[in-house]
């Protein structure tokens, strides 16, 4: 049992590491071709299709979609928002911002779900909380915007994404020094 926790904190650990280095890039590519519409329009898509991906891949690591329902959900959750960013893009930035603002809402709860779920078993999770807090809080956020006047850009996403890099790489961090505490004790 100790070698299944292990190697299931080594993928925790790898997981992270993949969804910050893809979180940091991304914001990297929203400002840089933040004029750019063709690459902004894939920008959005692909940002809550990989998060969809990465859930599955997740969840198939730590015991299937059926043992995981908050991950599951966010599959289901991140795939229809990739979709519905495709309807809505061509049509009003006010929608996409909005269509994110929602995502980052039900995205966050299901993560700070996932990640209260894994405390008892992995520890470290309060980074994971904190930004699935933030997550939902950002969402809030995002959809009040989508209501004002001054025309949303990409630029009013990256934040939420940098900061989820942050966290992601934070926890990634931390469950390193968990393994290296226990392997030194």
């Amino acid at each position: 049992m100790q070698s299944q926790s292990s190697s299931q904190s080594a993928w925790l650990r790898s997981y992270y590491l993949a969804r910050a280095i893809f979180s940091i890039a991304w914001v990297a590519a929203a400002v840089l071709f933040s004029q750019q519409s063709g690459l902004v329009g894939l920008l959005l898509v692909v940002y809550p299709a990989w998060d969809a991906i990465a859930n599955l891949a997740d969840a198939g690591v730590n015991g299937g979609l059926k043992a995981n329902p908050s991950q599951a959900l966010n599959v289901v959750v991140s795939t229809v928002t990739a979709l519905a960013v495709i309807a809505v893009i061509s049509h009003s930035t006010y929608a996409v911002l909005a269509v994110f603002g929602v995502w980052a809402i039900l995205s966050g709860v299901l993560q700070l779900s996932t990640g209260v779920r894994r405390w008892r078993h992995y520890g470290a999770q309060w980074a994971m909380i904190l930004s699935g807090a933030q997550s939902a809080l950002a969402g809030g956020y995002m959809v009040s915007r989508s209501i004002g006047t001054v025309a949303p850009t990409i630029l009013d996403i990256a934040p939420y994404a940098g900061f989820g890099a942050f966290y992601f790489l934070l926890s990634a961090i931390w469950l390193v020094a968990v393994a290296y505490r226990s392997a030194h004790a």
